[in-house]
């Protein structure tokens, strides 16, 4: 098994190796539906000991997204994680290296198309964080409408919450950049991601997650609670919007100014300076882009192979 983005902070995790579905997974993720119409999906690392972003996963939920739609009788969806250790601990670093470029940009897009469908539900959603929440899980996370966290894991532990792809050379690819600038103070945002500096739950900024709870056992309820104060969703991702330029872009130059401009740091400013005059579609695409370009770098390559190699 490759070790993944979560091992960063000495955890397992995975990227995807491929991106179209087979037969043998076209099977759904575990979801119920209560008297009061909130649904509960649960996400589920298979045979891996943690949740992690491979294809099955991925497809996983698509399937279980087109069983979700097709019913009449959901008000909103709660995503939850089965494993007590993280939410989604990344993406398989192994699986994704192995592909070829072209093969890359087919995998992110599927993803994008995948994660896209959440933030389109026509009610709302929240997630539901109970461990580490890294790169493509902080990702996934953010495409509900709300984010909901404990401030431990189930064995008392405080955890990161982070995108951490530019520790190892690369980017996010599903529109963190984009994303948390629009959660959180924009400056701080843009800076954590071009350094690749998770947080920790027991210092997060502000606006991170909509409601701090004490323990994974109060997520449920303060879930149900919340979605029942929400009704009304968002046709995208809350995300770095062009109607708010000066804001955004005063914050760019600010981040710029105070961060060690690597390559991974220019792509992930790319990224954000497109959102900023072309909107989220625009930013994405360049995000995967600068990902598959990244990933070729000499600094990149160095820093994923020394990290692989202790897989």
């Amino acid at each position: 098994m490759g070790r993944g983005i979560l091992a960063v902070l000495s955890e397992n995790g995975g990227f995807l190796r491929d991106f179209m579905p087979t037969s043998t997974q076209q099977n759904t993720l575990r979801f119920e539906v209560n008297d009061a119409g909130i649904a509960t999906l649960w996400l589920d690392g298979g045979e891996r000991p943690v949740v992690v972003l491979d294809r099955t996963l991925i497809q996983r939920l698509n399937t279980t997204l087109d069983s979700i739609e097709q019913r009449d009788d959901i008000k909103g969806l709660v995503l939850r994680s089965d494993c007590e250790r993280v939410f989604i601990a990344g993406a398989d670093l192994a699986e994704i290296d192995s592909l070829d470029d072209p093969a890359l940009h087919a995998y992110l897009a599927f993803g994008t198309t995948v994660f896209g469908r959440i933030s389109a539900l026509t009610f709302p959603t929240v997630a539901c964080l109970n461990g580490a929440t890294l790169g493509g899980g902080l990702e996934v996370a953010m495409h509900c409408d709300g984010v909901i966290a404990a401030k431990t894991t189930s064995r008392g532990k405080p955890y990161p919450i982070g995108l951490p792809e530019a520790g190892l050379g690369i980017c996010p690819g599903w529109g963190g950049s984009q994303m948390l600038p629009a959660r959180i103070d924009p400056t701080t945002a843009m800076k954590a991601t071009a350094t690749g500096t998770p947080f920790m739950v027991t210092d997060l900024p502000e606006g991170l997650v909509d409601v701090l709870v004490e323990t994974p056992n109060d997520l449920q309820e303060i879930a149900e609670v919340w979605l029942s104060n929400h009704g009304s969703t968002q046709p995208t991702p809350k995300a770095i919007c062009p109607s708010e330029y000066d804001k955004y872009s005063v914050a760019l130059e600010t981040a710029k100014n105070e961060t060690e401009l690597t390559e991974a740091a220019q792509g992930v400013f790319q990224a954000v300076e497109t959102g900023i005059r072309e909107g989220w579609a625009a930013a994405v695409a360049i995000e995967q882009c600068e990902l598959v370009r990244l990933r070729n770098t000499p600094p990149a390559r160095e820093k994923l192979e020394a990290f692989l190699s202790k897989g």
